[in-house]
């Protein structure tokens, strides 16, 4: 089998564009001008050796990478895109508010909420899944306010736009704009999918927790912030794992919540930002001016399409700028 066959890739919208990673990372965003700006990342991780080995540490380690990977590359999009590049002191602020906005709204106020409730308070069990319950509806609720927001609304299109772009790939396909076009916006292996998921494993492992005798209010408030990489981790194993078995109708059915979240992440792209997914998803394989094709076993892509159709009815950084007018078009050059 050819290495790039194996290659798995995913990536993240960021403003007026998407990252993707491969053999690399990359990230291209469109200028105002209309240009594309690449620049690719080395793809270091911190998941290596055994650590890349290990359930749930793995997956903490992941995410660590992530958040890594995503605060540079907004700070590049936002740079390229106009909107002006964050000193190191902005980002720093940027990240202790919203990871103070996400515990507030995601850990304190539901637990807050449920507390009030005297029937939750002496069953650790409904407590746990009473407050699962709010703490889903609150991100409903969020995801649903910001998708109002024009700006926001633009960085979901270009997520469709990435999910669009790893399909094609995915299914063997050149990549290409209007084989990317017929794909669905939704994607198992998305983020949103994973946010789902945390939330119905924080409802099993803080009910676990009553094993150890009931809890008083600040007991649990510390547990739940405590234990937010537990929950990460088993999370991410539990996504890893439905992410591979993808072709059971069980696992499947277990994806759909995430699936229908990504209702409200992701939005139909235009041609322009799938142009822009594809560039950095060619960028992050090495492959910027040729197409290619490649047998990659289907990941579920037809039960997904059915069930969107349903509910619709590697040293240092390198930059370059790609203006893709219609006569400087690369030629189809297919990798074999």
């Amino acid at each position: 089998m050819r290495e790039n066959e194996k290659m798995h890739v995913g990536g993240q919208a960021v403003i007026e564009g998407v990252m993707m990673k491969g053999k690399k990372i990359s990230v291209a965003v469109r200028k105002k001008n209309g240009e594309i700006v690449v620049r690719d990342y080395p793809a270091k991780l911190t998941a290596t050796g055994i650590w890349k080995k290990t359930p749930f540490i793995r997956g903490i380690l992941v995410l660590w990478d992530s958040l890594n990977v995503g605060i540079r590359v907004l700070n590049f999009s936002a740079e390229v895109s106009d909107e002006g590049e964050m000193s190191k002191k902005d980002i720093i602020l940027s990240l202790f508010l919203a990871v103070g906005l996400a515990i507030l709204l995601f850990s304190i106020l539901p637990l807050l909420l449920t507390s009030i409730f005297k029937i939750t308070r002496e069953n650790d069990f409904l407590f746990s899944l009473v407050e699962g319950i709010i703490r889903a509806v609150i991100l409903l609720v969020y995801i649903k306010i910001i998708s109002l927001i024009p700006d926001v609304k633009r960085i979901f299109q270009y997520h469709g736009a990435e999910h669009k772009a790893v399909y094609t790939y995915e299914n063997g396909e050149d990549l290409t704009v209007e084989n990317a076009r017929k794909y669905p916006t939704l994607h198992p292996r998305c983020g949103t999918s994973f946010l789902m998921i945390t939330v119905v494993v924080s409802i099993v492992i803080f009910a676990l927790l009553g094993v150890f005798g009931r809890l008083n209010f600040w007991e649990r408030l510390l547990s739940r912030i405590i234990l937010i990489p537990v929950i990460a981790g088993s999370a991410y194993e539990f996504q890893r794992f439905t992410a591979k078995h993808l072709d059971n109708r069980f696992i499947r059915s277990i994806a759909l919540p995430g699936l229908w979240l990504q209702k409200l992440t992701t939005a139909e792209p235009t041609d322009d930002q799938l142009e822009v997914a594809l560039t950095a998803l060619k960028s992050s394989l090495g492959l910027e001016w040729e197409t290619f094709h490649m047998d990659v076993e289907n990941p579920g892509y037809e039960d997904i399409q059915e069930e969107e159709n349903r509910i619709d009815s590697p040293q240092g950084e390198s930059e370059k700028v790609e203006n893709y007018g219609e006569k400087d078009q690369p030629e189809e050059n297919p990798f074999l």
